[in-house]
């Protein structure tokens, strides 16, 4: 019996490393894998983590900076009770954000003399914010708001109507794979994210708009800038996402999707970060949102209700195909009225005597010269990357950067309730997993006890016994990491946005690491843990030793890695937002100056900016580098006090 029990045993710790880490795609029912939380501490804890992944993996994390608008307003309108107008501004230099403006002729439910405004984001309709027909009217909502005394803007997603000098592929051109955009958070969710943020300060920069009442609603991707926008922006008092908050399917546009974005979340967890204010979800029984007021809805209110606000979220559903029709819209006015004008009831409010500008009077650059400075994909990218690395010699943002990176990473160190450790029957071999991602490695212990005074976490790409047999001569304890845990598989052909949804092997090379270390450090009960990682490893420690308590020292080879050439990057080190983050510098500088040495530099390896750190520091001594590529003997040489 015991001798069946041994060989279960050591199977387990043999195969455990080869399960399949959880494949997940937009088109996953993530139904019974909605979240739930104890306190509104717990979920005040998530938000936080939540709102710096959409951040970090839309590229605005730090924010760039908000240069001008240069809003241009002209083509004014006399509709009775509201004027339109055409609207064009500067969201970045030389990127040109588009739309109508509709403004109340009277104070109607003014306070102070100003009024309450609203953004209306648009969805993938075939003429954009021009569409107008029974599922809906872009133009009617927004002339909606404003006869009902709102401030109203609608604007086009990139690449519709009037926004033609980027295509709506932009910075993908429906290219799968990892790009050197990913690297820099350059993608077009993030730029149509920037873009409403730039709307929200378009609106706010008019004398007659009350600040403190700012809402936004949209419907499916509009929906999604709907969400995203709420949960990033504190200005933003009232949402109401249309036909798109859901755990069915989480957006198929390109514009939807951005890397790191829903990794280990979904739309509804992201929709909830709008709790406490005033949300609004609309939901149709011929969509993905078929479900929401008996699945979506629920898990959303229980948040709403750690706040002790359940009476501030709402579900209405309509018999009905994907839309933004009438009857949806007129939910989402008696919604905003109760919480933007006083009004007592959030029942519907009849849309009355709208009339729908001819095309002439809504498009922008309809007989207008576009503007001279106006950029194209290319060089919108190139002033976006140039504008990032600017930022990176900018000291002021240093904790923006270290915020940033952790959630590139998207890993971190276990706490001792989060590993599950089985040992073998010899006291030297184990496999542990880490329950958060389901990740299986497997270490060996040498000797079977702590014996040492400290103990030595040994990583290497390719294991061997070389270095672990000279440092325990030494008499050094050592833990080796003796199988990573498996990479993630390659994405299947029908399977988009696979970054999305699911970590890239590298960074899950960086959590291995941080598990190994959480692991010796448990073995070590106390006693100092060093760091040794040699070969490709070395890459994956120098970041993961950034998420960790800080260690005695650590020896780490950068296995000459070109750390400033994107395309080394691209191939070796594909972590989403990496770069935008500062990478190695970033990492260093969060886990400060302990003693450092990096080798195999290869003359590829610039560590000028991390020996800046040590010297700012005025711990120069603690770093050491070298340009070769040291053995096994001289590991351990370097690795004496």
């Amino acid at each position: 019996m015991k001798r069946t029990a041994f060989v279960l045993l050591l199977c387990a710790l043999s195969l455990s490393a080869f399960a399949q880490p959880a494949l997940r795609h937009l088109d996953v029912d993530y139904s019974n894998q909605l979240p739930s939380y104890p306190t509104k501490e717990a979920w005040l804890t998530r938000a936080a983590q939540l709102r710096q992944q959409i951040l970090t993996s839309a590229g605005l994390s730090p924010m760039p900076a908000k240069t001008p608008l240069n809003a241009q307003i002209f083509g004014k309108v006399d509709k009775g009770d509201y004027t339109l107008e055409k609207v064009y501004f500067e969201s970045l230099p030389g990127h040109f954000v588009s739309g109508n403006l509709y403004r109340p002729k009277t104070a109607s439910q003014s306070v102070g003399g100003k009024a309450p405004a609203v953004l209306c984001p648009h969805g993938h309709w075939a003429y954009g914010r021009l569409e107008n027909q029974p599922l809906n009217s872009g133009s009617a909502r927004a002339a909606s708001f404003a006869k009902q005394g709102y401030v109203s803007f609608i604007w086009d997603m990139v690449g519709y109507v009037d926004s033609t000098a980027i295509p709506h592929t932009f910075a993908s051109g429906h290219r799968e794979g990892f790009t050197r955009e990913t690297l820099w958070g350059v993608n077009l969710l993030g730029l149509q994210l920037w873009n409403s943020i730039r709307a929200a300060d378009f609106l706010l920069s008019l004398p007659e708009v009350d600040a403190t009442r700012l809402a936004v609603t949209g419907e499916s991707g509009g929906g999604t800038q709907t969400f995203l926008l709420a949960a990033i922006d504190e200005r933003i008092r009232v949402a109401a996402p249309v036909n798109m908050v859901s755990a069915l399917m989480q957006g198929g546009s390109v514009c939807e999707n951005a890397p790191n974005l829903r990794i280990d979340t979904t739309n509804v967890e992201i929709a909830a970060l709008f709790a406490p204010r005033p949300l609004l979800l609309i939901a149709a029984t011929g969509d993905w949102t078929k479900n929401v007021p008996r699945v979506e809805f629920p898990t959303i209110r229980a948040i709403y209700k750690l706040f002790d606000a359940e009476n501030q979220v709402q579900v209405v559903q309509f018999d009905a195909p994907h839309n933004y029709h009438q009857p949806s819209r007129e939910a989402v006015y008696g919604w905003f009225a109760h919480w933007l004008q006083g009004r007592a009831e959030t029942t519907p409010i009849k849309e009355r005597g709208i009339s729908v500008a001819p095309l002439g009077e809504l498009m922008v650059f309809h007989g207008r010269t576009r503007p001279t400075n106006e950029s194209n994909e290319t060089q919108l990218i190139e002033s976006m990357i140039a504008s990032a690395k600017s930022q990176l010699r900018d000291s002021r943002l240093s904790s923006q950067f270290g915020a940033a990176l952790r959630s590139s990473l998207l890993a971190a160190y276990p706490t001792t309730e989060q590993l599950d450790v089985m040992k073998g029957p010899q006291g030297t071999e184990y496999a542990v997993t880490h329950r958060a991602t389901g990740s299986v490695i497997n270490l060996r212990l040498r000797p079977a006890s702590v014996t040492a005074n400290s103990l030595v976490l040994l990583i290497e790409a390719t294991p061997n016994l070389d270095v672990l047999n000279t440092l325990s001569a030494q008499g050094h304890t050592v833990v080796q990491l003796t199988r990573f845990s498996e990479p993630q598989p390659e994405a299947p052909a029908n399977i988009k946005f696979f970054t999305t949804y699911n970590r890239t092997t590298a960074a899950r090379r960086v959590q291995d690491v941080l598990t190994a270390l959480a692991f010796a450090s448990q073995q070590a009960n106390g006693k100092p843990v060093s760091l040794i990682a040699a070969g490709e490893a070395g890459l994956w420690a120098l970041l993961a030793r950034s998420l960790a308590p800080a260690l005695h020292r650590s020896i780490i080879d950068v296995n000459a890695f070109a750390n400033t050439d994107d395309a080394a990057f691209v191939a070796k080190l594909a972590i989403p937002s990496l770069r935008r983050a500062g990478d190695f510098t970033t990492a260093v500088a969060l886990a400060g100056t302990t003693p450092l040495m990096l080798f195999n530099t290869g003359g590829a390896f610039d560590a000028t900016s991390i020996g800046n750190l040590y010297r700012a520091a005025n711990q120069t001594n603690a770093l050491r580098v070298e340009r070769h590529k040291l053995t096994a003997t001289e590991i351990a040489a370097a690795f004496k006090p």
